[in-house]
């Protein structure tokens, strides 16, 4: 279970940093990236802003909850042991 969380923690963690990085920002235009007017309908006519804005915060809520299961499940370890046949040494105190 924690194989597969931490994948996946890993893998939105990747999606998070490149679709900020697709974000435009603040005042700079996708044309001048893309190089002239025909990169500016890349995404339509309402932009990106709709778009990405709705998969950032989709992608961002997922992060958040695989960070708080992680840290719930790092601070909860079970007590079980596979060494049971062993007696454990006790310090005496003075």
């Amino acid at each position: 279970m924690t194989t597969i969380l931490v994948t996946l923690h890993v893998t939105v963690c990747v999606l998070l940093i490149l679709i900020v990085l697709l974000q435009s920002g603040k005042g700079a235009e996708m044309g001048v990236s893309m190089g002239g007017g025909a990169g500016q309908t890349l995404f339509g006519a309402s932009g990106p802003a709709t778009l990405l804005a709705k998969v950032t915060t989709a992608v961002a809520i997922i992060f958040m909850l695989t960070s708080l299961t992680l840290a719930y499940m790092s601070g909860n370890r079970s007590e079980a042991t596979i060494m049971k046949d062993t007696v454990v040494p006790v310090e005496e105190t003075k």
